[in-house]
């Protein structure tokens, strides 16, 4: 079959790999869309934990193809997504729904090969059937959805909360959304992209602030108090280092964007202290799958408008060497 291959950083190649021929208890998914994550980007550069080489892809959708031993809920035909997740289901995190901690964490397209191929083998378990009225499209998009239900889960956002987002990338539009179906009053985004800003004001944003206007609109004198809620969804430390300074007393700040391995931003100890902040963590998914899939099934969350292109698997080593443009929000391989 034919396969995207990162063989090492910055070196990725199509070219011919043996087929995924399912073993007992899984099944091998032909696939039909991919979504191109940020986490694809560390992978190619070499700033992510994945071993080399590896078929990228961890967002997808697809028709399966073949089935293993032992699996019973499934048959060949039917429409379906995958959580990536690979947990060992034995070790304490596991045993104490902190899946995301696996001391054997593994993830499809990040530890083992994934989804930008022709065919991908995936645990049954792992595999959720999409009813005829999903698009394939999305459900590529349940497994990014999945990490902002698990950072939603960990902000515990309290109705009338005011909100301060950065980034309305593709991850953003969905946070976006979701904040705002938890209750924020205001919902401040920002970004260098006025077209991202825009979209971001129709789907739940109350006010849009370009990067460049960042202390003219949001300085002490307009927010004196600051946020009670701050996000990171760019993963770019410079961001977030000045994201702490709209921080108010008691507010919570989310890491939600991924930053390259060993990175470092500077913090304030006494401000960490003296205001009572609390700073959390959310890494990718934990048990957030199925909640994701009810949440874009039942049209509680939108995704159909977040995809800006198409490009074939082809194309696709071109686009991961970039250069990115900024108005761009997610970009699908259509198989």
């Amino acid at each position: 079959m034919k396969a995207l291959v990162i063989e090492s950083p910055n070196h990725a190649v199509i070219k011919e790999v043996k087929y995924p021929k399912p073993g007992p208890n899984e099944v091998t998914i032909k696939v039909e869309n991919v979504g191109i994550c940020g986490t694809d980007i560390h992978i190619f550069k070499g700033e992510f934990i994945s071993p080399y080489p590896i078929i990228p892809g961890h967002e997808f959708s697809g028709v399966i193809h073949e089935i293993g031993e032992n699996v019973k809920d499934f048959k060949v035909g039917d429409r379906v997504t995958a959580d990536p997740s690979l947990f060992c289901g034995e070790c304490e995190y596991c045993l104490t729904n902190r899946g995301n901690h696996c001391k054997k964490w593994g993830a499809l397209g990040n530890t083992v090969d994934g989804s930008m191929a022709e065919y991908c083998k995936v645990p049954a378990k792992n595999v959720i059937k999409i009813p005829d009225s999903m698009s394939f499209e999305e459900a590529a998009f349940i497994e990014p959805m999945a990490c902002v239900v698990h950072a939603m889960n960990r902000l515990q956002l309290r109705v009338g909360e005011r909100v301060l987002l950065f980034g309305a990338g593709a991850m953003g539009q969905q946070l976006v959304q979701s904040v705002k179906m938890a209750g924020a009053s205001e919902l401040v985004v920002v970004d260098v992209s006025q077209d991202k800003l825009d979209l971001a004001l129709e789907w739940g944003a109350t006010k849009g602030v370009l990067s460049k206007n960042l202390q003219e609109e949001l300085g002490k004198d307009i927010y004196p108090n600051g946020f009670d809620v701050v996000i990171d969804a760019t993963g770019i430390p410079d961001v977030i280092e000045q994201a702490f300074d709209y921080m108010g007393p008691t507010a919570k700040y989310l890491q939600f964007g991924v930053t390259p391995e060993n990175t470092s931003v500077k913090i304030d100890p006494f401000k960490l202290y003296h205001k009572d902040w609390t700073l959390i963590g959310s890494m990718a998914i934990n048990h957030t799958f199925i909640p994701a899939f009810h949440w874009i099934k039942e049209g509680r969350i939108k995704v159909q408008h977040l995809i800006s292109k198409k490009i074939s698997l082809d194309e696709t080593v071109e686009f991961l060497k970039g250069p990115r443009d900024p108005n761009i929000l997610k970009v699908q391989i259509k198989l």
